[in-house]
């Protein structure tokens, strides 16, 4: 179990040992080409697997992006049925790549509403890659922060019965992603400047970043510059500045 930042103060860290990113503008990248909405997802697709392998190149522990809302269902059905097979055509290609690569895949959230072979599919690539350490890609899909706070409490009271005052050490093991530490950086690319339901309970103390690239555009470059981003930010979680200050100075003549 990780420490929660509300709980016990993190260690300051140069490099992000989690990253989170919304990988928002890919219809709009589209549109802009008098492309087809999908062609920008697809797209998409090969800016992932350059932010992975730089993930990797820069020390980066866990990358989690957020690939579909539960609000996503919202959309055509058609521009669904899209990104649905897309997501398989997706697991087809890299699980092999990122097994080779000693890098681990989990897949978040309500996952009852796919097709049983996606369902399949998943589990599958997450039992080959399971026991992989390098870096650990968290994919959510069909998620929402709100549900994942809502499943968490349930399980939470069904595992303690008969008790009525909760604490968040409590709830924390229940979160869909209890297997990692909470995000140091937060990404959001297209130019929205929201969190749009994604990790919101997470996201306590995670440094924002946001740009107008569209995530097809997203490049190795562009990570760099939310990460040189993130270490000019004095993390403080609730201590003044100066307190901040003395432990660097502290850290620095042990």
């Amino acid at each position: 179990m990780f420490k929660s930042s509300t709980t016990a103060i993190p260690e300051a860290l140069a490099v992000p040992r989690h990253i989170a990113i919304i990988m928002d503008g890919n219809g709009r990248w589209a549109t802009k080409r008098l492309l087809p909405r999908v062609a920008g997802h697809v797209k998409g697709v090969e800016a992932v697997r350059g932010v992975v392998e730089h993930c990797v190149e820069r020390g980066v522990e866990y990358l989690t992006l957020f690939a579909f809302s539960s609000e996503n269902w919202r959309r055509p059905a058609e521009e669904v049925s899209l990104l649905m097979k897309l997501f398989v055509t997706a697991l087809e290609r890299e699980v092999a790549k990122m097994h080779a690569n000693n890098i681990r895949l989990k897949v978040v959230g309500d996952l009852s509403r796919f097709d049983p072979k996606l369902q399949e599919m998943i589990s599958a690539a997450e039992r080959r890659t399971a026991n992989n350490t390098r870096l650990t890609v968290s994919v959510c899909a069909n998620y929402g922060g709100r549900w994942d706070i809502m499943q968490a409490t349930s399980k939470m009271v069904a595992a303690n019965p008969g008790v009525t005052e909760y604490t968040e050490e409590m709830l924390a093991p229940h979160l869909a992603m209890a297997y990692a530490p909470e995000p140091d950086l937060f990404i959001r690319t297209g130019g929205e400047e929201r969190i749009s339901n994604f990790l919101l309970w997470q996201l306590a103390y995670s440094e924002l970043y946001f740009t107008r690239t569209f995530w097809p555009d997203f490049s190795k470059a562009s990570l760099d510059e939310a990460i040189a981003s993130f270490q000019e930010r004095e993390r403080r979680f609730g201590q003044t500045g100066d307190q901040v200050a003395k432990k660097a100075g502290s850290a620095s003549k042990a």
